[in-house]
């Protein structure tokens, strides 16, 4: 059996058990608190024919695709200028490390005052969220690049940009993606739970009303749109992700 059927049967096998394992815990607890994946997915296609639902949806995907972009730059960043500083690196990664085990929730009443209430904050928390993962594992590509790479670029007397993008970009680009897909799962947590707190628009605050009107059709609905997407788009990255490692 070929490399690919198999990486295919994995995830379907997979779906198959999850499915299952839904129905027999619904077939357990009821309607009272859950619903069964028919109803669901049943809900879920009458959910996304109002129009009244698009207008989250394309607000929470115009915050999260902006929350990705700062935390996947402003990661790279910082993790290129502390990977490449030995000094600032051991100053600054611990501080990186203490503010990553912090509760983000802690913090978002202090964006709630730096940035107000709409999407600046929710943007900002998403990218609080996913920024400090890319940051860790371009410190650590960077580090862990061969020192024969920067002989030759010294011998070559390449400037700082040049080695950036030409010889420390392309090798630790491995490690850099890996924490590209850690950083993109966490954004998207960051930016619904920031719609959750302190919003009037998006699949976050449709989902807290939710809670408080204790709807259970869209909270399955809204819980198994995100859980889809964010399985797709991380499969495509796990995959892209192993294929860099074995190219590098």
């Amino acid at each position: 059996m070929s490399t690919a059927r198999l990486n295919l049967i994995g995830p379907l096998v997979l779906g198959v058990v999850l499915i299952v394992a839904w129905q027999m815990t619904y077939w357990a607890i009821g309607d009272i608190a859950l619903r069964s994946p028919w109803q669901t997915l049943r809900f879920s296609a009458e959910l996304l024919a109002r129009p009244s639902f698009w207008p989250h949806l394309v607000e929470t995907g115009k915050a999260f695709a902006a929350a990705l972009a700062i935390a996947a730059l402003l990661g790279l960043a910082i993790g290129l200028l502390l990977g490449l500083g030995k000094l600032a690196g051991d100053v600054f990664e611990p501080m990186l490390i203490a503010l990553y085990s912090i509760p983000k929730v802690t913090l978002y009443p202090i964006l709630l005052l730096s940035f107000g209430l709409g999407v600046s904050a929710k943007i900002a928390f998403g990218a609080l969220h996913g920024f400090i993962p890319v940051a860790l594992f371009t410190i650590n590509a960077v580090r862990n690049i061969k020192p024969i790479y920067f002989k030759a670029s010294r011998v070559m007397k390449l400037s700082r940009w040049a080695t950036i993008s030409k010889i420390v970009f392309p090798a630790a680009m491995p490690e850099i993606f890996t924490g590209f897909r850690i950083g993109f799962s966490l954004t998207m947590i960051g930016t619904v739970l920031g719609e959750m707190f302190a919003s009037q628009r998006g699949l976050g605050y449709l989902l807290m009303n939710a809670i408080g009107l204790h709807n259970v059709d869209i909270i399955m609905a809204i819980t198994l749109m995100l859980v889809v997407f964010a399985a797709i788009v991380s499969s495509a990255l796990l995959a892209i992700d192993r294929r860099l490692h074995k190219r590098f």
